[in-house]
């Protein structure tokens, strides 16, 4: 997913379209409860998912002690974008790399009709409960940090640590911390129908680009945009704007670190926005721990590999 404020460049341009205006009922409105996830079927002794895949890494040496580590992917990427981290990770823990159905070339599944965060979470926490894993981390980039966010408050699920790469909350509070969903709803109405009439197009196209900074290029040249259903993304685009989650931090026990982009630049949205970090996890119950890392956009894993796999050790506890 984009920064919010290109996102929202684009969406301002669009709303003077009229060929793009709202289509009302189109879209699964984002009322659901904040870390009340949807509960799933029982849990089976063979996980399997018609909203998620997960691929598992593990030492090539059997007798190397491992600890669980979830990676989750944000809107319109797959598990590929940690294809690094992984690789490196795998080497001494068990990584359990999740895609989200209809992102990319896979499949909507159930994905494709309803909400999409919340179910997606709760098939996170029926994984978790059904691979027994004990106390993994979680590192969930975008909206899959919002998903980490609801795995933590979630109080049937035992996590570890979780780390949030640039993900808020609530992202429009980034701008503005007196925003609600409400007040986004109309801009976000309009982003859906772009979304789903233009699909791929409408995450790739200029405007958006203009406000991603090295992560436009590096896409481009070693990912490329990897899309997807375009109904998925549409309706996963209009929660990641509406559904607030602010209330949910005060019911997280673990420990929270905060990974996003920064510059020193005093013209750069990345360096004006450096208090609005703080201020939007302010909620917790113990401060998080706020990581900047400099020369990075919002793909932080992708424009600053080394700076990133640094704060990803020191999070972990890796020598």
């Amino acid at each position: 997913m984009i920064s919010l404020l290109a996102l929202t460049s684009l969406m301002l341009a669009l709303a003077t379209g009229p060929e793009l205006a709202p289509a009302p009922g189109r879209f699964a409105p984002a009322t659901e409860v904040p870390g009340q996830p949807v509960r799933t079927a029982a849990q089976q002794a063979r996980f399997t998912s018609d909203r998620i895949v997960v691929e598992v890494r593990t030492p090539a040496d059997p007798k190397q002690p491992v600890c669980d580590v979830i990676l989750i992917p944000g809107l319109a990427s797959t598990a590929l974008v940690w294809e690094p981290v992984a690789e490196r990770l795998s080497r001494t823990h068990r990584v359990h790399l999740v895609s989200v159905r209809g992102f990319g070339e896979l499949g909507a599944g159930d994905n494709g009709r309803g909400l999409v965060a919340g179910p997606v979470a709760a098939e996170v926490a029926r994984y978790i409960r059904t691979r027994g894993l004990r106390d993994p981390a979680v590192i969930g980039h975008s909206m899959g940090g919002q998903i980490a966010l609801r795995l933590a408050s979630d109080p049937g699920v035992d996590l570890g640590r979780i780390m949030i790469v640039d993900a808020a909350p609530f992202f429009p509070s980034l701008v503005d911390d007196r925003a609600t969903g409400q007040d986004l709803e109309p801009i976000a109405a309009v982003a859906y129908q772009a979304v789903l009439f233009l699909g791929d197009d409408a995450l790739a196209r200029q405007p958006w680009a203009e406000g991603m900074g090295s992560t436009a290029g590096a896409l481009e040249a070693w990912v490329g945009w990897q899309g997807g259903d375009a109904r998925v993304l549409a309706q996963s685009l209009y929660e990641v704007m509406t559904v607030d989650l602010r209330p949910n931090l005060a019911r997280i026990n673990v420990p929270v670190t905060v990974v996003y982009g920064w510059s020193r630049r005093e013209d750069s949205p990345r360096y004006q926005l450096q208090s609005s970090w703080q201020q939007a996890y302010r909620g917790l119950r113990r401060p998080a721990r706020l990581v900047p890392i400099e020369g990075a956009e919002h793909m932080v894993m992708i424009d600053q590999p080394v700076r990133f796999m640094a704060a990803v050790d020191e999070f972990l506890g890796n020598p």
